[in-house]
């Protein structure tokens, strides 16, 4: 008895950690169908009361207009405070400088800044508008100007594919920190150790800032291979195999899909990490048992 009592102790010590700090990621719906499940994620996710929700922004400001409004609409119906994506993308600095004030005016204090990538995809060399922001430490500045505004920026464990080696890589999430933004959120990994690696290269650089890890649920292992494929996040071998043929069978695809994340999250919390970023892809399921491992509940 003395020594099952001793395990359940150790059990309850492991979960008796800090508070976690967790944070959501939307995209703008583009049918009605895909607006209803927007709020339905929406409605299930803001009683958890994390951070911030974040709204994304289309390449080029395709959905700028979606996107200020959805955030607008999440602050003012739930509460919670909603982050609106900007790029400069084939952007003036003044078209830019626009959507920033458009947002300061309707009360959004808190941009998620990306420098964007091309048109073209990823892997094609970005070119800057002539009159526009050349690279994201320069639209950080730029948005500090402009107001108070609590910004992130984006980080990349496995590096960004355009970065021609490390060094170049932690260099430029350094120089968007020091132009003022307040974290860094990482692009998903499903390899912890590239995140762990990552933020002690960053450390060494003299970073200090927070780097949340983004975490991607596989709600579909063949859509988020893609999703990986063209942001150039790699799927390890042995993440592949928990998956093979499970195409057609979706409850058995979910299990494994709560048991990859859960076995991700839970080594993360064991390495000490209490902040989190969820892609949900306007999802709540597989989010709101992640949060609920974590402790992070409704009231």
């Amino acid at each position: 008895m003395n020594a099952i009592h001793d395990h359940r102790a150790s059990r309850q010590a492991k979960t008796e950690r800090p508070p976690f700090q967790v944070s959501f990621e939307f995209f703008p719906p583009r049918t009605d169908v895909m607006e209803e499940r927007f709020w339905d994620s929406i409605r299930k996710l803001a009683p958890l009361h994390p951070r911030f929700v974040s709204v994304t922004y289309g390449a080029g400001g395709s959905t700028r207009e979606r996107t200020l409004r959805m955030v607008s609409r999440i602050k003012s119906e739930t509460g919670v405070d909603a982050a609106a994506h900007l790029t400069c993308v084939d952007a003036s600095r003044d078209d830019v400088d626009a959507v920033v004030r458009g947002y300061r005016d309707a009360g959004i204090t808190r941009i998620v800044a990306l420098r964007g990538d091309p048109p073209e995809g990823v892997g094609k060399p970005f070119t800057p508008h002539p009159d526009g922001y050349r690279n994201g430490a320069e639209l950080v500045a730029g948005i500090r100007q402009l107001g108070e505004f609590d910004i992130s920026v984006a980080a990349y464990p496995e590096k960004h594919p355009q970065s021609p080696d490390w060094d170049a890589d932690i260099d430029n999430l350094k120089r968007k920190l020091d132009a003022g933004a307040a974290r860094a959120i990482t692009q998903m990994f499903f390899d912890n150790d590239d995140y762990f690696r990552f933020v002690e290269r960053a450390r060494k650089a003299g970073i200090a800032a927070p780097i949340v890890p983004g975490i991607q649920p596989i709600h579909s292992f063949k859509q988020i291979s893609g999703f990986a494929a063209r942001c150039g996040a790699s799927i390890p071998a042995w993440l592949a195999e928990r998956f093979e043929g499970l195409e057609d069978e979706p409850e058995t695809h979910a299990l494994v899909a709560s048991a990859v994340a859960a076995e991700q999250v839970l080594e993360l919390v064991d390495a000490g990490v209490t902040e989190f970023h969820f892609y949900t892809l306007n999802r709540s399921n597989l989010v709101l048992a992640l949060a609920r491992l974590l402790g992070v509940r409704p009231d």
